[in-house]
């Protein structure tokens, strides 16, 4: 024993400093080379994952592994908010429920008003495609009212001599012709339409040129043909347009179209009927149409010198009434 030590415990604590006391982490790469290999191995993947989509597969085994971590770090909102939607109260529920009710009652009207300003901008697209059909100077022009006799086919327009309109102008919808104006007041016009028993409409078979009278049955939807031979060449399905030949409406724009013929050996005339292109009971807007050569001033020619009368043109001219 030395200075009161038992021998064997100097023993271990020479031992004990004999040994030298190795660290616990082993000695590696300085910091900066960590993080440049760090750099590059994530520049590494991010080729790998734009350029070749290698890390595809990675990412979504990843995002499957890490659902359930989402779902819990949500699952309190989520909570919160079932919760209160649940413990709601029927006040608060039944008032929401109005709202949302007279929200869709207003929504409903809005749209009624919009598929009525559809169809109406539809039906003025198609008045501007016919008057650019027509070629002449056209005026749109809106129904005010329609006759209530029934014995009378005509109807009350919106424009009148303060926008030109005159008496005997025709009136087209955009299908067809639907009149002409028979009355005229400083804002208004009074229309007579085609199917009026008191109109006649000098026309043709677009077909053949073959002319002849259309004349009102005082039925919205039928014009007769009381002047054709038996032996006239129509047929049914035929256009009828107008020939131009009355100095009322212009030549070329459509009529209606021949729906029946009954031929009688023991008549000298068919019984033709046709039913009006225009829709004379529906079109809301109608063109005025001013014709171009009317529109042009007359210049006065000076009397020619006198002629040696034709013979050949006497003979045409004397002609052309029955063709």
């Amino acid at each position: 024993m030395r200075g009161g030590v038992p021998r064997h415990r100097l023993w271990l604590i020479a031992q004990t400093e004999s040994v030298t006391i190795k660290p616990i982490f082993a000695q590696g790469p300085s910091q900066t080379a960590r993080v440049v290999a760090a750099v590059i191995l994530s520049l590494i993947l991010l080729v790998l994952d734009h350029r070749f989509h290698h890390l595809q597969q990675l990412r979504s085994t990843l995002a499957f592994l890490t659902y359930p971590l989402h779902y819990l770090a949500d699952l309190p909102l989520s909570a919160s908010h079932w919760l209160g939607e649940t413990t709601s109260s029927r006040d608060v529920l039944l008032r929401q429920n109005r709202e949302l009710r007279d929200q869709n009652l207003r929504l409903r009207v809005e749209l009624q008003k919009y598929e009525s300003l559809q169809a109406e901008n539809m039906r003025l697209r198609d008045l501007v495609d016919s008057s650019f059909k027509v070629g002449d100077r056209v005026l749109v022009a809106e129904l005010s009212s329609v006759d209530l006799d029934p014995y009378k086919q005509q109807v009350l327009i919106n424009k009148g001599s303060a926008s030109g309109t005159f008496e005997g102008q025709p009136v087209l919808d955009a299908h067809a012709v639907m009149g002409q104006v028979t009355s005229v007041t400083p804002f208004s016009s009074t229309v007579l339409l085609i199917t009026d028993t008191s109109h006649a409409l000098p026309v043709q078979v677009l077909r053949n040129g073959l002319r002849t009278i259309a004349v009102g049955t005082g039925r919205i939807d039928q014009l007769k043909l009381p002047y054709l031979p038996t032996n006239s060449d129509i047929v049914e399905g035929d256009l009828l347009v107008t020939s131009g030949l009355g100095g009322k409406f212009p030549p070329g724009y459509p009529v209606a179209s021949v729906t029946r013929i009954d031929r009688s050996p023991d008549a000298p005339f068919s019984t033709v009927t046709a039913q009006p292109r225009a829709h004379l009971d529906r079109s809301r807007e109608v063109l005025l149409v001013w014709t171009v050569p009317n529109q042009l001033p007359v210049t006065p020619r000076a009397p020619a010198a006198p002629a040696k009368p034709d013979t050949k043109a006497t003979d045409d001219d004397a002609r052309e009434p029955g063709t």
